[in-house]
C-alpha cells in the first residue's frame, strides 16, 4: 500500500515524515516531487574499484544549466532534506524526467525507515541533455511497514549514508568486508 496525499500530510503533521524545504504544490495524489540540488559530482578516476575509496569531484550547476553526456556517470543530490521515521521511502524518477532520457538512480531507489538526509542521485542519460538546479527530478512515495522497527537506519552503527548533506556522496562500498 502507498500513502495517499492526505496520509502524507498526516505523517508530516505528526513529524514521522519531514521534507525541507516543503512546498504544498509539490504534493501529488500519492507522492511528493523532489528537485535537483545545486551540486553534481563525477568520479576522478575513469575506472572505479569496489574495494577502494573512490574520490569524487563536486561542482556547482551554473545558473544557465549544465549539459549531461552519455557514458559519464554523475552523482547529484536532491534539494530537499528528508526524514522518514515510520515508513519506507522510495525515490522514483518523474515521467517527465524519464522522457528526457534521464535516469536518476541505478539501483538505490529504496530508503530505509530512519533515513535522514538529502538523497544522492545516480544520474545517467541516453543522449546529451541540459539540466538545471531546482528542476523537478523525482518523486518520493511512502510505504507503511508491518511490525516493530528494532533499529532505524539513523541509529545503526554501520549506516554508511545516514545524515547525508546537500551534496552528492560517493559509494561507501569499500567499507564492507568482502
Amino acid at each position: 500500500m502507498i500513502l495517499t496525499d492526505s496520509r502524507i500530510l498526516e505523517e508530516i503533521d505528526k513529524g514521522s515524515i519531514v521534507i525541507a524545504p516543503y512546498d504544498r504544490s509539490c504534493l501529488g495524489s500519492n507522492s511528493y516531487d523532489v528537485h535537483l540540488g545545486s551540486t553534481l559530482a563525477v568520479y576522478r578516476d575513469h575506472m572505479i574499484d569496489a574495494k577502494k575509496h573512490n574520490q569524487i569531484d563536486c561542482f556547482e550547476i551554473p545558473e544557465d544549466g549544465y549539459v549531461l553526456y552519455p557514458h559519464i556517470f554523475y552523482l547529484g543530490v536532491t534539494l530537499e532534506y528528508t526524514e522518514t521515521h515510520a515508513h519506507v521511502p522510495f525515490l522514483e524518477g518523474k515521467s517527465s524526467t524519464g522522457r528526457l532520457g534521464i535516469d536518476i538512480h541505478a539501483t538505490a531507489g529504496k530508503g530505509d525507515v530512519g533515513f535522514c538526509g538529502n538523497w544522492t542521485l545516480e544520474i545517467s542519460v541516453k543522449q546529451p541533455v541540459k539540466i538545471y538546479k531546482g528542476m523537478p527530478i523525482g518523486q518520493l512515495i511512502y510505504f507503511p511497514v508491518e511490525g516493530q522497527i528494532l533499529e532505524p537506519y539513523n541509529q545503526k552503527k554501520n549506516a554508511k549514508y545516514s545524515g547525508q548533506p546537500n551534496k552528492p556522496i560517493e559509494s561507501m562500498m569499500w567499507k564492507n568486508q568482502f
